[in-house]
Order: structure tokens, then sequence, then C-alpha cells
């Protein structure tokens, strides 16, 4: 995510290294480089331009603290002016109404319909409603289907009907079958097209007008550029929507969009997609990104992914086993499912502050515990519950059965050994002998 124009932000502060002050020659230096990033990330000429001469009206004439230096001072000004230009603070979804209706607009091919279940899912699980998502989008022959398998996949009721196309009248049997059935959230995918065309605008208004939905969302494939913001001008002169949807941020996005749409619609990013999975849903918060683009990471976004995925029953269970020497490869298996659940590994790898930078070059496959898990999978139920007993015929068999070698078994179970024993360590006080293992080492 934005790792070219982390780069290149990156490269334009080194100008001001090893320098005592911020002078005019300096500043324009760097900021020319800040220009250029932002445009080749696609945002918009004006933007860029009034965003540099802002951090340089504020750069200028200032006394650098003790404790920056001008890289520094630079750094956060830019970052300042980065959470402002994409919309400064986080503004949430409007759940009031009963039920809430909110209406999915924006281009075929922008991930509106998958974004819809992530929705879904996300009031769902996070926000405890019970919800009905709506197919709205008549013209699509695969549309409704997708959105069924969606619905299916997540647990969430899916209103259709087959052979009707009128939209306007879906949507309206929709929010009266929600009120009967007690659904409190109404979330309706309407037709793309792949252009913005008039016939297009008079049936998503016609939409609008007929259900007056609490929150209209544009769903916007980030990876699109200042098309994007064009397109989503287009829409809100019709809809006067009420927030973004940035979708596809966890492939080669240049960040123009996300940089420019608030400035060009004067409407809130509220909501981030990035991955294929149905958890991959960030609400989009301004300062935490522009901590990310300037490669500073994410570490409050981590933390609260972890926390999510944090089961108390399941950890004083796991602190139980570790006591007692019971800890497992079935117990490591669900440590697994948990950080899978979390996200992407690039996308996570991007939160801790300074990976992205020292990882830019690492292909980090989304399947990484795929070779892990295909060897504990390939292990009894008896040799994951007792590591011990797996002697060199096990070890061969394993590796038979999961496609590996005998080598890549011993360096799990190495691994897991090491793991198993620092685990142990940490619990009451073993810190202290951690602490002066450490010393010894020194």
């Amino acid at each position: 995510m934005f790792n070219n124009l982390s780069e290149k932000l990156d490269k334009a502060f080194h100008v001001l290294k090893g320098h005592g002050s911020i002078t005019e020659i300096n500043v324009a230096e760097t900021l020319k480089e800040v220009r250029r990033a932002l445009l080749d990330a696609d945002v918009n000429f004006k933007i860029a331009k009034n965003f540099t001469n802002t951090v340089k009206e504020k750069a200028m004439g200032q006394d650098v603290l003790t404790t920056l230096n001008p890289g520094q001072l630079m750094v956060k000004i830019v970052k300042d002016e980065l959470t402002e230009l994409m919309g400064g603070d986080t503004v949430g979804i409007n759940l009031q109404g009963s039920p809430t209706v909110i209406l999915m607009s924006g281009l075929q091919g922008s991930g509106k319909t998958t974004f819809s279940g992530k929705l879904a899912n996300y009031l769902k699980n996070k926000k405890t409603r019970q919800v009905l998502l709506v197919g709205a989008d008549v013209y699509r022959p695969a549309a409704i289907n997708q959105l069924k398998v969606v619905g299916e996949q997540i647990g969430v009721e899916v209103y259709a009907e087959e052979g009707n196309q009128n939209p306007v009248e879906i949507a309206e049997n929709a929010i009266k079958y929600a009120k009967q059935h007690g659904k409190n959230v109404v979330i309706i995918d309407t037709a793309g097209r792949l252009a913005v065309d008039e016939q297009m605008m008079r049936e998503i208004s016609n939409i609008h007008n007929a259900v007056k939905p609490q929150e209209t969302l544009f769903v916007v494939d980030s990876m699109t550029g200042q098309d994007a913001v064009n397109t989503a001008k287009a829409f809100n002169d019709v809809l006067n929507f009420d927030g973004v949807v940035l979708t596809k941020l966890d492939g080669d996005t240049r960040g123009g969009a996300a940089l420019s749409i608030k400035s060009v619609v004067n409407k809130p990013i509220k909501f981030i997609g990035t991955g294929e999975k149905m958890e991959a849903i960030d609400v989009f918060h301004p300062d935490r990104m522009a901590d990310r683009i300037l490669g500073m990471g994410d570490v409050v976004s981590l933390v609260e992914r972890a926390q999510e995925q944090y089961d108390e029953e399941e950890a004083r269970k796991i602190q139980k086993k570790i006591a007692k020497n019971q800890f497992g490869f079935d117990d490591f298996l669900k440590q697994i499912q948990q950080i899978k659940k979390m996200g992407n590994m690039k996308d996570l790898v991007g939160m801790i502050p300074g990976a992205g930078k020292m990882m830019k070059d690492v292909d980090i496959d989304d399947d990484a515990f795929k070779g892990i898990e295909a060897i504990i999978f390939s292990m009894t139920p008896e040799e994951r519950s007792k590591p011990a007993m797996i002697n060199a015929s096990r070890k061969k068999r394993i590796a038979k059965g999961s496609g590996t070698n005998v080598q890549e078994v011993n360096q799990l179970l190495k691994q897991f050994n090491q793991m198993a024993k620092m685990m142990k360590m940490m619990q009451g006080g073993g810190g202290k002998k951690m602490m002066q293992m450490m010393k010894g080492m020194q």
C-alpha cells in the first residue's frame, strides 16, 4: 500500500538530512521532490501544488526545537498536512433509522458487491446488527448470485426478486421485508456500469429518492487513481453521497484517489478494503494512513486487530497448558488461525514501524503458513498433543504426507520447541531468567 509514494517521500526528506536549519533553498528542494512524489502517485496537480505551498508556509520561519532536526520537523508538517488532505478526522457510519438503509453506489468492477458483504459482516459482528443484503443489480447476470454466495459465506440473509427488473421496487419491498423480519440494517447493492452514463445516474437517483437512505456510500477502486476522483465527482453531483469507500488498497495502488478525493468532493473516506477476505475491512483513519505513508507504521490498528482476535478464555487455557508442559501443535494451529484472521501478511508487516521499508523487496506470501499447516495436519492427534514422541520414522511419514521433506519437519519441530520454552519462561517469574540469559549473551 503506497509503497512507491512512501519511498519517494523518504528520499525527499533526505535533502534536509545534516542541515542545521530550515532555509528557503533546502525547503524548496525538498518540496520539489514531495510534489513530484505526489504527482507520480496520480494526485491532481492543483492539489499537489496547494499541498506543497501550505507545507512551505508552515515550515518557513519555524525554529527547530532541540528535540527535532529540520528533517524531522518537515516530516511532522507533511504528516499533519497529509492527515488534513485525507479528511483530518475519522468519520463513522450513521446507523440511525429503523431500519438503517445503506445505499451502495459505484462503477462496475469497483468491488461494490464484495464490499457490501464485508460491510454486512462488519456490522453483524462488530455492531451486533441484524443485516439484510439486497440484490438490486438487475442487469449483471451474476450479480445477485455473487451476493447470495457472499451472504451465505458470512451468514447474512440476501433479499432478491427473481424476474423483477425494477430496482426501485425491489429496494422498497426489501425495506418492508426488513421491518417484518426484525432486520435493523438494509444494505442495497445497486447496478454499476463500465462508465458514468445518464441512464445509470437516473436509476440510482430514483432508488435514492424512493428509499431515502441514512448512508449513501460511493465505492471506488483505489487502483484507478485520478479517474476514480473524477467519477466520484460525477456521482456526488447527482447523489450528494455521505462517504467514500476505497477498495483494493492491498494491490499496487499509487494512492492518488486516497489523497485527492476529499479535496475534490468534500466527503470523508469512511472505509477501506484491504484484501479478498470478508474480514478485510477497516474504518479509515486519516492520521494512521499518513503515518503509514511516511513509513511510521500503524501500531494502533495492529493492536486493535490483535485484540479483536483475542479470546480471554482461550488464553487462560493456553497458559495452563504451558505451565504443565502440555502446549501442543493443536494449540499452535489455533494461534496461526488467529494471526491469519488479522489480515494479509503484507498489510500487517506494513503496520510495524520501519518494517515496510526493510521488507519492501521481500515477497510476503499470504499463504506463508500453508507449509506449516500441511505438516501439522499430517500428524496424528497423539503426535500433535505430544510432539516429543515424533521420532525419525514418524518424521518421514509426516514429510511424505505433507509434501515436504524431513529437514522442513525438523525445522518446524525445532522452532516449536524454542517457542514453547520461551513461553514457559515468560510464565510467572520466568522473565527474570530470560533477562539473565540475555545478559550472559552480551
